[in-house]
């Protein structure tokens, strides 16, 4: 058979010579050597037939087991992105040996719990007129418990369970701190008594894994957990004595009424706060923002509240607000006596500096005097009708209760 020859169609070339004529730019056709005829094969061995199929069997067992751990592998994997399993605080949180992908974190957060349930117990808080619940954790095997000073306010009987089975006993409470919000029990000691190794809270990040244990709602017949994230940090919130407390961790951990007290935990079940507050709706309940104090903090002040002291704080004597104008704090009032008023601070005032960190929010101020001492001297720099000015304040000492700041997040519920 031959093509058609017409314009507009290809033609199939049929006889090599006249496909070279007619396709000078192919190259020419080469000539290959008849192939050698190979020599004779000696007749096969049926033993080594027999050792090949042997090997046969164990590569396609090899290459088939590959080829389900792939399959499986990718059906892992495709589970995670569909769950969202992979989020920040999965990745947080320590990896358990042998654990299935999906189950790293679920494992992690029930190992944490399993270290630290025996370290964390109710408070039981009666008054005069009032009773009311708490958590506490032990932080030393002599029975030293800490909690919120806020649980402890006016308690005439407080009483602590150690063990889930077991009943109630007294607590002794050493010393109680309502600027930071912390107080020390005392129970005695016992065999069982597991304390809480504390973390430092300075080196925390945002969206650190986090886990809160507790007794919310009246829930003591074990602890609670529940789990998150921290969601922010350097926070101020208002104390019930409308002084600020500072350096506060976010969390969106579910924490409650009854969760005051317990200790924020790390992903290695490390303390890195005190619940303290959480934020609420009209309804009353955590809607993910809650506070913890910071353990730093704890490392501070409690050791003085076992010795039974006053734990003292610098204090200059000011009421202030967001500047309208720029940054800085605006001075709403001077409270008559303190140390600002005797440095000639004056209402009007912008504070744009203290001891030479930079003022661009109130909360600043509290900030640059939180590691000072009463008596020190400190340089506040503010403007004053727009004109630059210096002063130099001695630093007094905090009084029990301040008189409404307005700070910035003002009368927050206690859990």
């Amino acid at each position: 058979m031959t093509s058609d020859p017409s314009p507009g169609r290809g033609r199939l070339w049929t006889d090599p010579r006249e496909a070279e004529e007619h396709t000078p730019w192919l190259e020419p056709r080469r000539r290959v050597a008849p192939r050698a005829t190979p020599p004779p094969q000696p007749p096969e061995d049926p033993r080594d037939r027999e050792a090949a199929l042997r090997r046969r069997r164990v590569l396609g067992f090899v290459i088939g087991t590959a080829v389900a751990l792939l399959l499986v592998g990718a059906g892992v994997l495709g589970a995670n992105l569909l769950s969202g399993d992979d989020g920040p605080s999965a990745a947080s949180l320590p990896v358990i040996p042998g654990a299935a992908p999906a189950d790293q974190r679920s494992r992690s957060i029930r190992a944490i719990y399993a270290n630290a349930r025996k370290s964390i117990v109710p408070v039981r808080v009666r008054g005069a007129t009032s009773a009311g619940s708490g958590t506490g954790f032990v932080i030393d095997k002599g029975g030293v418990i800490v909690t919120n000073a806020h649980v402890v306010k006016d308690a005439e009987e407080v009483q602590v369970r150690l063990a889930d089975k077991g009943g109630y006993v007294d607590a002794e409470v050493l010393g109680s701190d309502v600027s930071s919000d912390l107080a020390v029990l005392k129970v005695p000691a016992a065999s069982r008594l597991r304390p809480l190794a504390l973390a430092d809270s300075a080196k925390v990040q945002v969206g650190d894994g986090t886990l809160a244990i507790g007794y919310p709602l009246g829930l003591n017949r074990s602890a609670s957990a529940s789990s998150g994230i921290v969601s922010g940090l350097g926070r101020s919130i208002d104390a019930a004595n409308n002084f600020s407390i500072e350096k506060v961790i976010q969390t969106d951990a579910a924490i409650n009424p009854g969760n005051s007290g317990g200790p924020l935990l790390d992903a290695a079940g490390r303390v890195i706060g005190v619940n303290t507050a959480i934020l609420t709706t009209g309804g009353g309940g955590s809607v993910g923002i809650g506070f913890a104090v910071p353990s730093n903090t704890v490392r501070d002040v409690v050791p003085r509240l076992e010795r039974g002291s006053t734990v003292r704080r610098a204090y200059i004597g000011v009421q202030t607000r967001e500047s309208q104008t720029g940054p800085g704090a605006y001075v709403a009032e001077v409270t008559p006596g303190a140390p600002a008023s005797a440095a000639g601070l004056q209402q009007g005032d912008v504070i744009i500096a203290v001891g030479g960190r930079p003022v661009t929010i109130p909360e600043d101020i509290s900030a640059a005097i939180a590691d000072r001492k009463p008596g020190e001297r400190i340089e506040i720099e503010v403007q004053r009708a727009g004109a630059p000015t210096s002063l130099e304040v001695t630093l007094g000492n905090r009084p029990d209760n301040a008189s409404p700041s307005g700070g910035s997040l003002p009368g927050l519920p206690t859990p």
